[in-house]
C-alpha cells in the first residue's frame, strides 16, 4: 500500500511539530436522554447518521447501542469538563445519497460540533466528505478500507478502529493459535467485488503467501450475490482448507447456509463484518458455529474500561454485548478524550487533540497518523469466534480470552 509524501495533507505537518502524550481516561457510568434541541455552550453535540433500516441494519443498531451507552456514561460521569453531550441521531438506510441528507438536515438544526460515521466504507466515506465540506470534525468506526483514506484529501477524518493491514495480521495470529501439525496450509480467498473486497484479497493473499501458507484460490462474487454454488465447488475442488472473506452480512449468511448445503465444509472460515452481528445466529443457529470474525473488539478484552463497559451493559441491558457495541463505545470514549484535551471545544482545537494525543479505549492503545488512522501495529484487531451463540474473543490471547476451536465441526 502506498505510504508515500505524495497524499500528504497540512495534517501530517501539525502532527510533525506536536508533541505526543497519553490523555487520562474518564471514569464513565449510567445514563442520559438523546436528541432535540439546539446545543449551546453547556452542551456537547454530536450528530450521527446510522443504518438502523436497511441492509446493514442488523450491525448498525448494535453499533448504535455502543453510541448510545457511550453518551450515557459520559453524562452520567458530568459530561465533558462539566458538559452534557448529546447525540443527534438519524437513519441513513444504510444508503449513502440518504445519509448526506440527514447529515444536512442535522447540521442545519443544531450546531455539531461532531459528527460519527455510519457502518461500512461507503457510507462512512460519504459521512466523512460531508464533515470535510463542513470543517467539522469526523470520527467513524466500521470502516477497515485504507485506500480512500490515503488520498491525501481528509483533513477532519479519522477512524478508531482496525485497517486491512490489521485485520489480515490478526488472521495470520488465527491460524497461529491452531498446533502446526494441524494448521490448514491451503488457504482460499472469496473476493467481494468493491474497493475493500480487493484490498482485503490482496492484502491476505500477500500476508499469507509470506507467511508460508498457500492460497489455492482467490475468485470474486458481487455483493448481493445468492448463489454461491460455483465458488463452493472452486473451493472444494482446490481443496481449501481456510477459508477467508469479507462478505456483507445477508451474503455471508447465505454463502454459510450453502456451505452447509453442500457436503463441503473448510476446517476454518473467516467472515469478515458478516458475522459480526447478532443476525448471523439468528438465521444460522448452530451452523454458524466456529466462524471467526475479526470487530476489533470482543468480550474478553481488558483494561481501558472494558469492565466498566461489560458492567454497564449488563445494567441496562442484561448479558454480555455484541462486538459492534464495544466498537461503537470506543468511539464515545474516543470523542471524549479528543474534546476533554482540547482548549475549547471548537473544530480546530478538538483537531489538534485528534493529531497530537494518545487515546486509551476499550479496543487498545492508539494515536493517529497523517491520514487519521491508527498508527501501524498499535491495534491487535481482535478476532472473536461464535460459540454457540456467544461471540467469544481468541486473538489476542488476553486472560479472559477463549481457546480457538477448530476444526469446524
Amino acid at each position: 500500500m502506498d505510504t508515500s509524501d505524495t497524499g500528504r495533507t497540512r495534517r501530517s505537518y501539525l502532527k510533525a511539530t506536536g508533541a505526543a502524550s497519553a490523555i487520562s481516561l474518564t471514569g464513565l457510568s449510567g445514563c442520559t436522554a438523546f436528541g432535540g434541541g439546539d446545543g449551546g455552550s453547556d452542551t456537547v453535540v454530536i450528530g450521527a447518521a446510522v443504518p438502523e433500516t436497511g441492509r446493514l441494519s442488523s450491525v448498525g443498531n448494535e453499533m448504535l447501542r455502543g453510541y448510545e451507552l457511550g453518551v450515557e456514561m459520559i453524562n452520567e460521569n458530568g459530561g465533558i469538563d462539566g458538559q452534557e453531550v448529546e447525540l443527534v441521531v438519524r437513519d441513513d438506510e444504510s444508503d449513502p445519497t440518504l445519509l448526506r441528507q440527514q447529515l444536512q438536515e442535522i447540521t442545519s438544526n443544531h450546531d455539531v460540533d461532531v459528527i460519527w460515521g455510519s457502518f461500512s466504507s461507503p457510507l462512512v466515506m460519504a459521512g466523512s466528505a460531508y464533515a470535510e465540506e463542513q470543517g467539522i470534525p469526523f470520527l467513524a468506526v466500521a470502516t477497515c478500507f485504507e485506500k480512500p483514506l490515503r488520498d491525501g484529501s481528509k483533513e477532519w477524518t479519522y477512524t478508531p478502529f482496525p485497517k486491512t493491514r490489521d485485520v489480515t495480521r490478526a488472521t495470520r495470529g488465527l491460524l497461529e493459535l491452531i498446533p502446526e501439525s494441524e494448521r490448514p496450509q491451503r488457504v482460499g480467498i472469496w473476493e467481494e467485488n468493491s474497493g475493500w473486497g480487493e484490498e482485503m484479497a490482496e492484502a491476505w493473499d500477500t500476508k499469507l503467501s509470506e507467511a508460508g501458507y498457500d492460497v489455492v484460490m482467490r475468485e470474486s462474487y458481487n455483493a448481493g450475490n445468492q448463489d454461491f454454488s460455483t465458488l463452493i465447488s472452486q473451493s472444494d475442488s482446490a481443496g481449501v482448507e481456510a477459508l477467508v472473506a469479507c462478505p456483507q452480512p445477508p451474503d455471508g449468511i447465505t454463502a454459510m447456509t450453502q456451505l452447509r448445503e453442500s457436503g463441503y465444509m473448510p476446517e476454518f472460515v473467516e467472515f469478515v463484518r458478516a458475522s459480526d452481528p447478532q443476525a448471523w445466529w439468528s438465521a444460522l443457529n448452530e451452523a454458524g458455529n466456529y466462524v471467526t470474525m475479526c470487530p476489533g473488539w470482543a468480550p474478553g478484552m481488558t483494561g481501558n474500561g472494558n469492565e466498566e463497559l461489560l458492567n454497564a451493559y449488563d445494567e441496562a441491558h442484561g448479558g454480555t454485548p455484541r462486538v459492534m457495541v464495544g466498537v461503537g463505545y470506543n468511539l464515545a470514549q474516543t470523542t471524549e478524550q479528543a474534546i476533554a484535551g482540547a482548549d475549547e471545544v471548537a473544530p480546530e482545537g478538538i483537531r489538534s487533540t485528534l493529531d497530537d494525543e494518545e487515546f486509551n479505549t476499550v479496543i487498545g492503545d492508539f494515536g493517529f497518523d497523517e491520514y487519521g488512522m491508527p498508527e501501524q501495529g498499535q491495534l491487535s484487531a481482535a478476532s472473536a469466534q461464535w460459540w454457540n451463540g456467544e461471540q467469544r474473543l481468541v486473538y489476542p490471547q488476553t486472560d479472559s480470552a477463549a481457546d480457538l476451536q477448530f476444526p469446524i465441526e
